[in-house]
């Protein structure tokens, strides 16, 4: 057995939703920092629970789709938190699949260290980039200024890259998703995405119709597509 470089709670054998025009495998690595209350995936977020997927299973799983399969999603989960992801990253690029990254912006420096190695980046905009805002979203201290810098720094490597939000009214209302397209507008992204929250299995409140506001308003989607080269809502 090979040394397990990365902890994994999970893996998607075949996407076509997770790297835009690519099919891809999508990794769910195990940890993450933040506690956002819309989270769908509560069982990656302890980095020591225990998973019955291993590093072996994915290196034989891309061993069998090399010509089938055209990259690797690093997901989580936040995959910023685990040291060895850049190990990881060249690992599956020497085998031939492009590498691409899901991340909420969690660590500059990490980013930096591999981005030189990324093709595409999904980036996951919690809530309006200002301190109380985006602690309220993510239960973390500090965060709103790491996710700008994780911004800019992507932003200035030119490499692609689309910001998306999901919308939780319990978090979000309109003005917050205004002075997100304000702020990311201004920063220079050019590609964004408004995501429908579907409740969690806590969540025995809010209606659909309480998930559906955002994409009802007709004045909001209309200044986001002035906004942005590309926007779009997905459901």
């Amino acid at each position: 057995m090979s040394e397990e470089i990365i902890r994994i709670g999970d893996i998607e054998k075949f996407s076509i939703v997770d790297f835009p025009s690519k099919i891809a495998v999508v990794v769910f690595m195990q940890g993450c920092p933040w506690r956002c209350p819309f989270c769908y995936n509560k069982s990656l977020q302890d980095l020591n629970a225990e998973t019955e997927v291993s590093w072996q299973n994915l290196l034989n799983l891309l061993q069998h789709r090399k010509g089938v399969v055209d990259a690797v999603v690093f997901s989580g989960g936040e995959p910023l938190l685990q040291n060895n992801l850049p190990e990881a990253i060249k690992i599956v690029k020497e085998m031939g699949f492009e590498a691409a990254l899901h991340t909420g912006g969690y660590n500059p420096q990490a980013l930096k260290k591999i981005l030189p190695d990324l093709v595409w980046v999904g980036f996951d905009i919690k809530a309006p980039l200002e301190k109380e805002a985006y602690q309220k979203a993510t239960g973390g201290p500090g965060v709103a200024e790491k996710v700008k810098e994780s911004l800019e720094m992507l932003l200035e490597s030119g490499i692609a890259f689309e910001c998306r939000t999901t919308c939780d009214p319990r978090l979000l209302n309109i003005e917050d998703i205004y002075r997100i397209a304000d702020q990311l507008s201004a920063m220079g992204v050019k590609e964004y995405y408004l995501q429908k929250y579907r409740p969690i299995p806590e969540d025995t409140t809010t209606s659909d119709s309480d998930c559906e506001k955002f994409f009802q308003d007709k004045k909001l989607l209309e200044y986001l597509k002035t906004k942005f080269a590309i926007f779009d809502i997905r459901k």
